[in-house]
């Protein structure tokens, strides 16, 4: 196994944190992603005109096959991707949970933080802004500023390397889908899996977020670095507060 035991993640090195968004900023538990599925599997029967059971099987083969549902629906259908992103994201942000450990656990983090999301950059910023988070990252990258290339095809992570001019081999990069990992630590990113305690066995594996009995989607582990089940309190961990001096 590659994975590092404890006591702890030997982060200090890192000056760019990567978050992915959904189901890794904020606890896959609040199922605030299962409002956006839906929405994609409606989209996908009007579209194609199939019963919803047939249509969220195409939905769920589309993400397994080009990494999301859009870049399926583009290439096979040639769709604009303005109209499905509008549509999927415009979602009720209330199942998000108030969590003032990450945000302390965020705003002590040194250097630079990004959100990297697979959806658009405006849910993105919806997302952080209703977490009370917006204020602690320098940029948010979306779908649109990688040409609609999805994570985990390796030019979007070069795009985005990029445009914010980030070394990887001084960054790490948070997920919760295993594969997505694969490319950032081909890149030379540390790399760490947010693991939920979520019951995701009704959907394919490559959809699934890392579960307690599904964690790496079949990829092995070999690009993994460190697994948590509590971000904020990784991230504690993960940058070390210099000690008090005791008084004289």
């Amino acid at each position: 196994m590659t994975i590092n035991p404890p006591p702890g993640p030997k982060l200090e090195h890192i000056t760019d944190w990567v978050f992915d968004l959904d189901n890794t900023l904020y606890p896959a538990e609040c199922d605030l992603f299962a409002e956006i599925d839906t929405r994609m599997t409606d989209f996908v029967a009007r579209l194609t005109g199939l019963e919803r059971l047939e249509a969220r099987k195409l939905q769920k083969h589309y993400y397994a096959t080009y990494g999301t549902t859009l870049s399926g629906l583009m290439t096979e259908h040639g769709l604009d991707p303005a109209e499905f992103l509008h549509y999927v994201h415009e979602i009720d942000l209330s199942p998000l949970p108030d969590l003032p450990h990450l945000r302390a656990a965020i705003a002590a983090l040194p250097g630079r933080r990004f959100i990297y999301t697979n959806g658009p950059r405006r849910h993105a910023e919806r997302v952080i802004e209703k977490m009370g988070l917006a204020h602690l990252f320098n940029d948010s990258f979306g779908i649109e500023e990688s040409a609609y290339t999805p994570k985990p095809h390796l030019p979007a992570y070069q795009s985005f390397c990029r445009i914010h001019k980030v070394e990887p081999q001084g960054a790490a990069f948070f997920e919760d889908l295993a594969r997505n990992l694969l490319p950032a630590k081909a890149l030379g990113f540390t790399t760490v899996l947010v693991q939920s305690a979520k019951d995701w066995s009704h959907e394919p594996v490559e959809a699934r977020p890392a579960g307690a009995g599904d964690v790496f989607g079949g990829d092995g582990d070999g690009h993994i670095d460190y697994i948590t089940g509590d971000l904020a309190g990784f991230l504690d961990q993960a940058v070390p507060r210099p000690a008090l001096k005791e008084k004289d």
